[in-house]
């Protein structure tokens, strides 16, 4: 065993989580050495090695490989634990226990798949006592028995369980305990010890990924929560499924029979979603449904969270979760059709499905597993993590939030749903105390992933061409005066091209008109304001043109300032600006206009439309200058594929000329002077 370098977060989760940590690189060490998934292995550790100190580790690492190498069926040994079972009257092993009944002698027969035995004896208390032994099954430690005269009679069936103990923890304090313990961390901390917990190394990841990988948390703390993840192999999509929880269930691809899923019409065995809080279909574009309507149960299964059994209403709160590989990627997936297309033929242009999604996960945003992405730290037992996450969904957590975000008008009742479910699951995930105040930052953090996850699945559903899709920019406003944000998906922008969603107050897209030695060229000017006064270009050094533009824009906010931004003062505060060029064109010259839209809307807290460019220069006595290329700046536009086009008035006569294909893609709004400029470009 080799020792680690503990870290301050190490030392932080020792003292605040005693008996409940475990060095994560010593489950791995088990993980493909034995045939359990690794959460049987991190149960052992948690039980023999909860500790920091390096010699108890030691000891108990003993006591555990010695219990995994004695009590699990590796290939080839059976006949020996058989054999041993026969010498001694029993054999203890850890194996998957699943059970059914057998209606010849109405009793219930035990599988156990590591020993090839499919006719266990067990007593109908046992199977009562833990019924998921009827669905899917779960992993336990087993006391196997054998009975030499039963074996000598006809038929008879000599191994029976004797006793079973499930490898979970159950103890209905873990979820207070997680609560006390997690007021000792920052919530960077926390999201980096529940990283940790599930196995990843933090600090080898980018944001986006480590946020990737919470949200796959969410479905284990919410219930009746649905999500899709497509994305490359090797980014690990079903490990959390697997690996980490008693409480889920991997479907693997092929057929999903509806009797296991929902229920057995012959003789009413609840299915999978009835016993487990997640299921998860791996690898679904392979799966298809035994029955023809078995999408259709599915999908009513997702709106409501109840099923029928004749006239019997069942309901369940088991979450589907659905993963799979792109054999693309994503920018060409989205060129050739939309980012639902490896799912299965009944499902992909299904709208009615997609609806029902609450997150589509950027799969395409982890990186492809390797060791140095696998902590060497300590983490929450995976055990005593799982049963906290089972606790949590009986919690509620929007409620307590409801007042403080309000979600943008083009929301529908299911995007709002959805919203607030992932909401919810992201701050319980990240404050499991139900008491505990929830801070700006992170709730904002929560409702802008929530609205990317749920807008990707509108965007999909707009390409396959329904038109009550058509409105996906989401937005959000937190607090009373707060100024609505919007949210993109970052797939759907491109740095040099108009996207369709406002930017945020103070940013705007230009068109430089050019000069003698420049042709036309597009520009986004950035503009921040705070206390003090005067303006200040961040950019090193200034183009001496774009000097000049905002110089005028400056002036002409001074000496319009009614009639531009009302009772607001703008000599009282101070303007950081930022000119950005996409194309040869850099000098920045000819922008008095736009840059004055950008100011007035930094100040007066209010984004611009989305999709809209502005062109056209300002003089100081507060006129417009006539624009000489309009029909080059129009056809720029609609390349850089921007929805509307604003141009002083000077400028109609010019666009007669323009091409058809030009003016049937492009929205021309003409302006006669500042206010006008302005009351057309900022968003309604």
């Amino acid at each position: 065993m080799t020792e680690i370098m503990t870290d301050e977060l190490d030392r932080k989760a020792a003292s605040a989580f005693e008996g409940y940590i475990v060095r994560k690189d010593l489950a791995q060490r088990f993980k493909g050495q034995y045939p359990v998934p690794t959460y049987v292995g991190e149960f052992l550790l948690g039980r023999y090695c909860a500790t920091t100190d390096q010699e108890e580790i030691r000891e108990g690492l003993e006591v555990v490989e010695r219990l995994m190498s004695e009590r699990t069926v590796r290939a080839g040994t059976q006949e020996l634990f058989k054999a041993r079972a026969r010498e001694r009257g029993s054999v203890k092993l850890i194996d998957l226990v699943t059970a059914r009944l057998d209606a010849k002698t109405d009793s219930y027969l035990v599988e156990l798949p590591s020993l090839q035995l499919k006719d266990v004896r067990i007593t109908s208390e046992l199977v009562q006592e833990h019924e998921r032994m009827l669905t899917g099954g779960f992993y336990a430690e087993v006391e196997l028995e054998y009975d030499a005269v039963i074996a000598a009679e006809k038929n008879g069936r000599p191994f029976g369980v004797a006793s079973l103990r499930p490898i979970q923890l159950s103890k209905r304090s873990a979820l207070e305990e997680m609560a006390r313990g997690r007021a000792e961390f920052t919530t960077e901390e926390w999201k980096a010890l529940l990283l940790r917990s599930v196995g990843f190394e933090p600090e080898a990841l980018s944001e986006r990924a480590r946020d990737v990988l919470l949200l796959r948390m969410v479905p284990f703390v919410e219930r009746n929560y649905n999500s899709v993840e497509l994305g490359p192999r090797g980014t690990g999509k079903s490990h959390l499924f697997q690996q980490v929880s008693p409480y889920s269930h991997l479907v693997s691809g092929g057929k999903a029979t509806v009797a296991r899923m929902f229920v057995n019409n012959a003789n009413g065995q609840r299915g999978l979603v009835t016993q487990y809080d997640v299921v998860c279909f791996d690898e679904v574009s392979g799966v298809s449904f035994d029955q023809k309507d078995g999408v259709n149960i599915m999908k009513g299964y997702m709106e409501s969270g109840e099923f029928s059994r004749g006239r019997e209403s069942i309901r369940a709160d088991g979450g589907v979760v659905m993963v799979g590989n792109f054999d693309v990627d994503v920018a060409h997936q989205q060129r050739i059709g939309h980012l639902f297309g490896p799912m299965p033929p009944e499902m992909r242009d299904d709208t009615a499905l997609m609806d029902r999604i609450h997150a589509y996960l950027p799969g395409w945003d982890v990186p492809k597993l390797n060791s140095a992405l696998f902590t060497q730290h300590f983490g929450l037992v995976s055990d005593f993590l799982a049963e906290c996450w089972h606790q949590l969904r009986f919690e509620g957590r929007w409620n307590k939030v409801a007042h403080r975000v309000r979600l943008g008008g083009a929301l529908s009742g299911r995007d709002t749903t959805a919203v607030q479910r992932t909401v919810g699951g992201l701050l319980k995930l990240i404050s499991p105390d139900e008491a505990a105040e929830i801070k700006d930052a992170d709730l904002e953090w929560a409702v802008r992933l929530a609205l990317e996850m749920r807008r990707r699945v509108k965007e999909q559903q707009k390409r396959i061409g329904s038109a009550e899709f058509r409105n996906t920019h989401f937005s959000y406003q937190l607090g009373e005066d707060a100024v609505e944000r919007f949210v993109a998906t970052p797939e759907l922008q491109s740095d040099d091209s108009i996207g369709s969603d406002p930017l945020p107050p103070g940013q705007v897209w230009a068109l430089g008109s050019g000069g003698q030695d420049e042709h036309a060229g597009l520009y986004r000017i950035d503009v921040n304001e705070g206390p003090g006064s005067g303006v200040r270009v961040l950019n090193n050094p200034v183009p001496r043109p774009f000097q000049e533009s905002i110089r005028f824009a400056e002036q002409n906010l001074y000496s319009q300032a009614r009639t531009l931004v009302g009772e607001r003062e703008p000599r009282q505060h101070e303007y950081s600006v930022q000119l950005r060029a996409f194309d040869s064109a850099r000098s920045g010259s000819g922008l008095g206009l736009p840059a004055l839209l950008a100011l007035c809307s930094a100040l007066l807290e209010r984004p611009l439309k989305g999709g809209l460019l502005a062109a056209g220069h300002l003089n100081l006595g507060g006129g417009i200058d006539p624009v000489h290329n309009a029909i080059d700046l129009a056809e720029l536009a609609a390349e850089k594929r921007a929805a509307a086009l604003l141009l002083p008035i000077s400028a109609r006569k010019q666009l007669n000329d323009l091409s058809d294909d030009v003016a049937a893609k492009l929205t021309i709004l003409y302006y006669t002077d500042a206010r006008d400029a302005l009351i057309k470009a900022l968003q309604e």
